[in-house]
């Protein structure tokens, strides 16, 4: 028996990848098996976005990525990740050769199961919980219908600070620029041009706070609108990009977009902003065990909180927001 190579995929190999997953995965998975998924995630100029384990002409494991940038050395976000079974030995193995196959700087999953964070810090990577950050609007009249927030609580004030600015195609975002920041993953204006402006399920809002005619930052929402929850609409505060202390300079204009909605509340999942950030921002951490609630899945909503877990190589600079990688996206069934 030959040794086991690690590789990247090769042009034409997706289908036979797809089999393996579909074969050795616990489910089917619509991110492979939805054509228009699999086409927006894993197609590329060079062949599929999958590395493989293989022994014999037969894969062992199999591992999608996502590229945040399109540099030489890129931040990439792991997907699917697959091995064979009786084979995860070799699965984490692939994991571990993954930033030298791919000359990447960062490699970080989004939304890993709790029980694997362990094999990740066997490699010597961060892999923890995410937090869970949120600022409250106004009730409805009848009383809050899908927050259980602590003792009713109200959001304190927030300065008014910096405008921001809608941004309303990928022309615009090319004419302006990206902002300085020293976050990793290092998104490019390919990433952002292609994840927000070309993503082919979801609509979202990209707000552009400026300073002396260029970006200070950038904030991401998505508003899911009371005929989608079936009672009052919700912002999620999916992606940021800009420097930390920029952030609470935005709160009062973030607090305006939730209002402006008349969302219940506006959320966040991040991790490597301080919690102190948030808190100057007007944002609350929903803490396990505190008895807030602060519901993720809203169509139809669940009257529950989900906790999510990430693994970074590169804890140094880390910041992950909620669509990330191949996360905040519909829940749609296999084709």
């Amino acid at each position: 028996m030959s040794d086991v190579v690690f590789r990247l995929a090769r042009p034409g190999e997706g289908p036979a990848i797809v089999d393996f997953i579909n074969r050795h995965f616990d489910m089917r998975l619509p991110l492979v098996n939805r054509r228009e998924f699999y086409r927006y995630y894993y197609e590329g100029l060079c062949g599929p976005r999958f590395a493989v384990a293989e022994q014999d002409g037969a894969y062992l494991s199999a591992a999608g990525y996502i590229p945040a940038n399109q540099s030489e050395t890129p931040d990439v976000w792991v997907s699917v990740w697959v091995a064979a079974k009786g084979r995860n030995g070799v699965g984490l193995e692939l994991m571990d050769a993954l930033p030298g196959l791919l000359n990447a700087r960062v490699v970080a999953c989004n939304n890993i199961r709790a029980n694997t964070c362990v094999l990740y810090q066997f490699l010597g990577w961060t892999a923890e919980r995410l937090r869970h950050y949120y600022r409250l609007g106004t009730p409805a009249p009848g009383g809050w219908q899908l927050a259980r927030p602590d003792g009713g609580a109200q959001p304190e004030p927030v300065a008014a600070g910096l405008a921001l600015e809608r941004v309303p195609d990928a022309a615009a975002l090319r004419a302006l620029g990206l902002p300085q920041s020293g976050h990793t993953p290092q998104k490019d204006l390919w990433y952002l041009e292609r994840r927000y402006f070309g993503y082919p399920h979801f609509t979202y809002d990209v707000w552009a706070a400026t300073e002396t005619g260029h970006p200070l930052c950038y904030a991401v929402t998505r508003t899911v609108t009371a005929a989608e929850t079936g009672c009052v609409p919700v912002v999620r505060l999916v992606d940021y990009i800009g420097p930390d202390e920029a952030l609470p300079r935005i709160g009062g204009a973030l607090d305006g977009i939730l209002r402006g909605t008349g969302a219940e509340y506006m959320d966040c999942y991040n991790a490597g902003i301080a919690p102190q950030v948030w808190a100057a921002a007007g944002f609350r951490e929903r803490l396990e065990g505190d008895g807030v609630v602060i519901p993720n899945y809203l169509t139809p909503p669940l009257h529950a909180n989900t906790e999510y877990y990430y693994f970074t190589n590169q804890p140094e600079g880390f910041v992950l927001f909620k669509a990330d990688g191949d996360q905040d996206r519909p829940n749609l069934p296999c084709e």
